[in-house]
Formats: structure tokens, C-alpha cells, sequence
């Protein structure tokens, strides 16, 4: 029979008995004789018979499957929060099967039928970039499937989630810059459709509003969170009469991207103009000078993800929103010399 899996229907073949005699017999039912039981489990043993669990979860309505969409799986921050997810997943009998938005809204919705179509029981998504309109969310809601967000989410008073303290940590980085001595401050930040792009917005206004900064609209950028983006936006900040002397980028991929425009620009960091990123990914200590970043409990947040994703299965759930405490981590970035 080669290597293909063996199923119930071909012990019964082989026994020439039917598949539920032979399914009751490996379940040591009571009314399969015991003569019967010991020759279709060895037979099961010599064919190495295992049980198909997506088989048998259909028989009983269920897979044990949770599906998850992310923007990307390269990046360090969806892939220890995906582990985390799958730790508690694994500890209830679950499994996860992951797909990959590509930062593509059409991607994101034929990941989520697909995962569908797959008979995943529920869904962990944390949306594109390009994710502007909230209708193929609003329909899973209206069709009772369980569905928890992540980091970028929509629909707070329907849709449970867990989101970074991302206005608190975004002032927080304002704060830093002011107590090195920047005044000049300047944010880049994401898609405005994005939660994050807002949270954080917000953050930076209040950063600048608590340091008595005068605000100062010219210092604000857009890019779309990619690194091309990112120095061109940088480049229009440099161009500007009277040009920042401290940026923060809100990812770390925009902040890799800034620090290439400065660099290319002829100007040192952090002496010239500080930089700080966020999410704190395995390059922020590898590129010169090491990046200071806002740095989440991943692997922690895809636990809590993955525990609210099974407390939502729990009749009369009402949605709810889990903030989870960042760190600014201080690398050479933005610690300019001081007289």
C-alpha cells in the first residue's frame, strides 16, 4: 500500500468486514468480540494505522484547528507571537495552520476563506497594511465565528484583542529623546487606517504636549511601513528649512530605513539626529549604531492571544481589549554626546 496513509476503510477491506466493526473493535467496544478486537488491532500494528484527526474532527463537527493570519512570516515579531499562540493551542488540544497576508488586503481575505473552507473552528488575525474597510470581519462576527486581533485591529467593542500600550510607549519615546537633549522631534509614522499608525500618533502628540514642545505638523510623516518608504520620507524631513535633530519610526523596519537616509545624507547618529524604532527586532543590535527600540513580550502576548481566543469560545463572552506593557530598550541610537 506504499507509504499513503492508512485508513479505516482499508482494514476493513483487508478483513473483509465493515469500517464501523472495525473503528468499535479499536475502541474496545463491548459488543465487538474480544477474537475480533486482537485481529484488527494487529492488523492496525502491522499496517502502522494511525488516526486521521481532521478525519475524525469532521465526524464530530470539530478539527481542533485555530487558523492565523499575519502580515508576514519573516519578520522575528509575528513569528514569537505565532509560537506563543501555538504553546497554549498545543496545551488545549488545538494546532494552529498559518497564513500569510503578504501586507495585501485581497490576500488577507482569501487567507481567511481558505482557512475557512479548511474547517479551522476559529481565527487570530492581525491585518495588512492595506486593510481599510472592515466588512470581511463585520461578516465572520454576524456568522458567530470566533475570531481574536492582534497589534493592528478593528471592530474593539465586537472583536476581542490584544494590542501593545502603544500611546503610553509612543510618548514615552518622546519623553527619552527630550531627556537626551533633542527638541527637534520628528514621527514617521504608518498607513493612517492602521490602529497603530493612530495609537501612536496620539502618544507622539502627547510626548511633545508633556515635554512643552511646540507642535510643529511639518515633523509628522507617512510611509506605508516598507523600507523604500521609509528614507523617502526621511529625505523630506531632512529637506525641510529647519530639519529634525531626532526621529522615531513606528516600526522598526521604517526606523532600519531612516537611518539608511541620514547615513546617505552625510550626517552621524545619534550626534546629528537621534533614532528610535519599535518593536525591537533581532537587527536592532545588529546595525551601527544599535537601535534603541520599544521591545514587547512576544512569545507572552501570543500566550495571552491564544487564551483569550479559547475564552471566547466560553457561552455569553463579551468582547474585550487585553493591553500589553512594552519596555523602551536605550541602545547607541539615541544617546548623543552630551556637554
Amino acid at each position: 500500500m506504499g507509504s499513503r496513509h492508512i485508513s479505516l476503510k482499508d482494514l476493513a477491506r483487508e478483513l473483509n468486514i465493515s469500517i464501523s466493526t472495525v473503528s468499535r473493535a479499536l475502541k474496545d467496544h463491548p459488543d465487538i468480540s474480544r477474537e475480533m478486537k486482537e485481529k484488527v488491532k494487529k492488523l492496525a500494528i502491522e499496517r502502522n494505522y494511525t488516526p486521521n484527526p481532521l478525519a475524525m474532527g469532521l465526524l464530530k463537527q470539530e478539527t481542533r484547528m485555530i487558523g492565523i493570519v499575519v502580515p508576514d512570516l519573516v519578520t522575528h515579531f509575528y513569528a514569537s507571537i505565532i509560537s506563543g499562540i501555538e504553546s497554549v493551542a498545543k496545551e488545549n488540544g488545538y494546532f494552529a495552520v498559518i497564513a500569510s497576508s503578504n501586507e495585501n488586503i485581497i490576500k488577507e481575505k482569501e487567507s481567511i476563506e481558505n482557512l475557512l473552507k479548511a474547517r479551522v473552528e476559529g481565527l487570530i488575525v492581525c491585518m495588512s497594511r492595506e486593510t481599510n474597510t472592515t466588512d470581511h470581519f463585520e461578516k465572520l462576527v454576524s456568522r458567530d465565528i470566533p475570531l481574536v486581533m492582534f497589534d493592528r485591529v478593528c471592530l474593539g467593542d465586537k472583536i476581542p484583542a490584544v494590542i501593545a500600550d502603544n500611546a503610553d510607549a509612543s510618548q514615552k519615546i518622546v519623553e527619552h529623546f527630550y531627556a537626551k537633549g533633542y527638541r527637534r522631534i520628528a514621527y514617521v509614522s504608518g498607513p493612517e487606517n492602521l490602529s497603530i499608525s493612530k495609537e501612536r500618533m496620539k502618544g507622539y502628540w502627547a510626548g511633545i504636549k508633556a515635554c512643552g514642545i511646540t507642535p510643529d505638523e511639518n515633523l509628522v510623516e507617512n510611509c506605508d511601513l516598507t523600507f523604500e518608504s521609509a528614507k523617502t520620507a526621511m529625505n523630506r524631513l531632512l529637506q525641510l528649512p529647519n530639519p529634525p535633530d531626532a526621529v522615531y519610526g513606528i516600526n522598526d523596519t521604517v526606523a532600519f530605513g531612516l537611518m539608511k537616509a541620514i547615513k546617505e545624507a552625510g550626517l552621524k547618529i545619534p550626534d546629528d539626529i537621534g533614532v528610535v524604532g519599535f518593536t525591537d527586532e533581532f537587527h536592532s543590535v545588529v546595525v551601527t549604531p544599535a537601535l534603541t527600540s520599544v521591545t514587547h513580550p512576544t512569545f507572552e502576548m501570543g500566550q495571552q492571544i491564544a487564551q483569550l481566543f479559547f475564552k471566547s469560545l466560553t457561552p455569553g463572552f463579551q468582547a474585550e481589549t487585553l493591553i500589553v506593557k512594552t519596555q523602551l530598550v536605550e541602545r547607541e541610537s539615541s544617546n548623543k554626546s552630551q556637554s
